[in-house]
């Protein structure tokens, strides 16, 4: 791994566990046992090195997603999956990663937020095409549609002031909304896969 890489993958470590603003870029020196002289070289300031950060795990979320279409039986199985995943990254990380991305760092979040939204939109309009050619999802709804319902449900924060949540309570809202999302838009043999797959996929996750 070049020294580039390693910043970015340390970087997203810190914040991932203890937030952003609390993380500096002195600790992320000290961590990668580097002079701050030395991390300037590779970034031009917090605010670069954050966006670069995220950049890089929409990234590696995409690899993880196309990973999980080739390994998935059909598409709600792929859901599953994913929700699985969600749920799973959820439990790793700090709750005041967005919180602190959003409040201190508006504009990279908007940024990242955008683009975040628009691969998720592809993902579940293709997710929703192929189910619906399996036979699993119904043929008369609209994907287009139903994909940017999905995406505007799932782009606001989660743990609002209006809607204040744990870590568990996102956890459940990830893997409920999962079930409900395939149950508005599966056929019944759509509901069978459902039944059949979601014991293996969205219970007792580590």
């Amino acid at each position: 791994m070049d020294t580039k890489q390693e910043i970015l993958q340390m970087t997203e470590s810190l914040f991932m566990r203890y937030g952003i603003k609390s993380v500096t870029m002195d600790d992320i020196a000290r961590e990668l046992g580097i002079s701050k002289k030395t991390l300037y070289q590779f970034v031009d300031n917090k605010q670069d090195l954050i966006e670069q950060s995220f950049q890089k795990h929409i990234e590696e979320e995409l690899l993880i997603i196309q990973h999980i279409q080739k390994d998935a039986k059909d598409s709600i199985d792929e859901m599953l999956k994913i929700a699985r995943y969600v749920i799973k990254m959820v439990k790793k990380v700090s709750p005041t990663v967005m919180y602190d991305l959003e409040k201190y760092y508006r504009k990279t979040f908007m940024q990242m937020k955008e683009l975040h939204s628009r691969h998720i939109f592809n993902y579940i309009l293709d997710n929703i095409n192929r189910g619906i050619e399996k036979g699993i999802y119904r043929k008369d709804i609209k994907p287009e549609l139903i994909a940017k319902i999905y995406v505007t449900n799932t782009s606001h924060n989660f743990g609002s002031e209006l809607f204040p949540m744990t870590n568990d309570e996102i956890q459940a809202l990830i893997r409920e909304y999962a079930i409900y999302h395939i149950h508005g838009i599966a056929t019944s043999l759509g509901l069978e896969c459902l039944n059949e797959y979601i014991d293996t996929n969205l219970n007792n996750i580590d």
